[in-house]
Parts: structure tokens; C-alpha cells; sequence
């Protein structure tokens, strides 16, 4: 049997329905409330609940404390996790607890003795092929990856509440908690956006972002940006591309002014086209682009802008 470990993001679908595919009994393990309906649907014939009053603000000791216990509990082969920050923390601290090996970001996985994976790394610039030996086996899957679901949908799915009994320390821990929630706008987001119009270093300014934003109204999509802009103070860091920031795959990328360092490349590498606006025709993110127009942004866009008006009202 492998658990699979999931929080409220559309990934940990996408989670469950590959880890099906492994030909063998899954069961969900949540640590909140769980889609029972949802989860019957996809096959899932027992989901076991976490419940803890130390669990509700996400502390990643505590967490990982209780996911022990439970594995602990049901022994299972594997315990499976998608590749969240808050489910890989988690799993971090299952694998110090246990003393077991934790392999994270996996694109392809096979069971038996060993466990044959394929793992992201380098940000996603390198593919390694390794050997799981453990038991229980500990991985999460990377965001993206998917696969056809195994088992037809089923009557029901138990919920199964399991109450861990917490150390002092995680109980009490505070180094790592949400201590303040800010609601986002509605609408779309980098991650659903079909448009990005990312901005870096060249637009030179919070001011020069309001020609991005009318770009990107023009275009039905949204403004993002490198680090430097979010280091410089010109954006927040939500609207951040790349590994340390939101990883995209839209229909059109448009990078404005971004000479496209490795860790901004990681983040938008999968979009379907990538069109780069820059005055320096060698910069890494010109050569890897799709398209390329050798100019100045602030004479670009508004050219852009212009041409998009001038249709809008022919």
C-alpha cells in the first residue's frame, strides 16, 4: 500500500492520479479537511485525516511528527508527497525522524526493491536517474506531472482520523508557522495566466512597469518580473518568475528587458513561446527565446501598444 500525501493545491491531483498509476493500493493522507466525493470519484477508497490543534498553522515539525506516527502506524511501502512547500517540509522532517532517505522532485517512478526514479535537479536544468533503497520508500512527485488514474471511481471513501500524539518541542515549536494570511485578488495568476509580461532590470523602475500593464491588459494576461525587480523593490514578490519565485508555462512568455539568468530560466522555460525584448542580442534568455526583438523596451512596447490600439479601433 502507498499513502499519498496531499494538501489543497490542483498539483496533489495531479499527484494522486501518478501514483495510481504504480499498479498499487493507494490511500490519501490529508491534514485538514478532504474531498471525500472528489476523492471516491478518483478511486481513493480511504483517506486518513490528520487531526491535531498544533497542525492548524502549518508547523512543519509538528507535521512531520504526526506523518511519522501514521507511517509508523500503517506501514506502508511507500509514502508519496507532492512536491509543495509545505508537504516537501513536512516529508523533511518524516525523513529525520526516521532516519530514511528522502528523494524529492520526481518525474518518473518505478516500484520494487529498489525504487527506480527519475529526479529533477539543477533547477530543473538536469535529469537524474536514481535508486531508491528504503522502507518505507519517502519521495515526492514534481508539480506538472501526471498520469491516467488506475482504479475506477468507487462508492465510497472513508475518512479515517488519526490523532497523533505531539513531543513537546513540535508541539510548541515556533520557528516555522503562519503567523499572518493575506487574501490575493481575484482573477488570473502567473500560474493561470495564458500572457505573461515579465519585466527585469531594464525597465529601470516601478514606473516603467505601467507600460507591462497595459501590455498585458491588451493581451489578457498578467505582469511578472525577475528577481532584481523584486530585490529593488519595484514589484512584489508574487509576481516573481522563476526558482525562487512562481514557475509558469503559458501560451506566450514576453520578457522585457530580462537577461535570463538560470534560476529565471528555470521558471519559464515551459512556456509553449517565448518572445525576449532586449538591447543586448548574446543575453542568455535572447539566445534560448523563441522569438527575439533587438531594441529598447521603452521604444518597443509603446510601439506594441500602439499597433494594438490602432486594431482595436479599425
Amino acid at each position: 500500500m502507498i499513502l499519498a500525501v496531499l494538501d489543497d493545491s490542483p498539483a496533489a491531483l495531479d499527484m494522486l492520479a501518478y501514483t495510481q498509476s504504480l499498479g498499487q493500493q493507494v490511500e490519501a493522507v490529508t491534514f485538514g479537511a478532504a474531498d471525500t466525493d472528489d476523492l471516491a470519484k478518483r478511486g481513493v477508497r480511504a483517506v486518513h485525516r490528520i487531526a491535531h490543534d498544533e497542525l492548524a498553522d502549518c508547523a512543519p515539525a509538528a507535521s512531520g511528527e504526526a506523518l511519522s506516527q501514521l507511517i509508523e502506524h500503517l506501514r506502508p511501502e511507500g509514502v508519496v508527497g507532492v512536491c509543495s512547500d509545505a508537504v516537501t517540509e513536512a516529508m523533511a522532517h518524516v525523513a529525520a525522524i526516521t532516519g530514511l532517505p528522502l528523494a524529492t522532485n520526481c518525474v518518473e517512478v518505478s516500484t520494487g526493491d529498489p525504487w527506480l526514479l527519475t529526479r529533477v535537479r539543477g533547477g530543473g536544468m538536469l535529469l537524474e536517474e536514481a535508486e531508491l533503497h528504503a522502507s518505507p520508500a519517502l519521495l515526492t512527485i514534481a508539480q506538472g506531472v501526471s498520469g491516467d488514474i488506475g482504479a475506477g471511481p468507487v462508492e465510497s471513501c472513508e475518512v479515517r482520523e488519526f490523532t497523533p500524539e505531539l513531543t513537546e518541542a513540535a508541539a510548541t515549536t515556533q520557528q516555522a508557522r503562519i503567523v499572518e494570511r493575506a487574501s490575493r485578488g481575484s482573477g488570473m495568476t502567473l500560474a493561470t495566466a495564458p500572457v505573461i509580461v515579465s519585466g527585469g532590470r531594464g525597465v529601470g523602475s516601478a514606473d516603467g512597469y505601467r507600460a507591462l500593464e497595459e501590455l498585458a491588459e491588451r493581451l489578457g494576461g498578467v505582469v511578472g518580473c525577475s528577481r532584481v525587480a523584486t530585490n529593488n523593490g519595484w514589484r512584489p514578490h508574487s509576481d516573481q518568475v522563476g526558482l525562487t519565485g512562481t514557475k509558469v508555462a503559458p501560451e506566450l512568455y514576453l520578457a522585457c528587458g530580462i537577461s535570463g539568468a538560470t534560476q529565471h530560466w528555470v521558471g519559464c522555460m515551459d512556456s509553449k513561446v517565448i518572445m525576449a525584448v532586449n538591447t543586448d542580442p548574446e543575453a542568455p534568455l535572447v539566445r534560448r527565446a523563441t522569438y527575439a526583438v533587438i531594441g529598447d523596451i521603452h521604444e518597443v512596447l509603446p510601439a506594441v501598444i500602439d499597433e494594438l490600439k490602432a486594431r482595436s479601433e479599425g
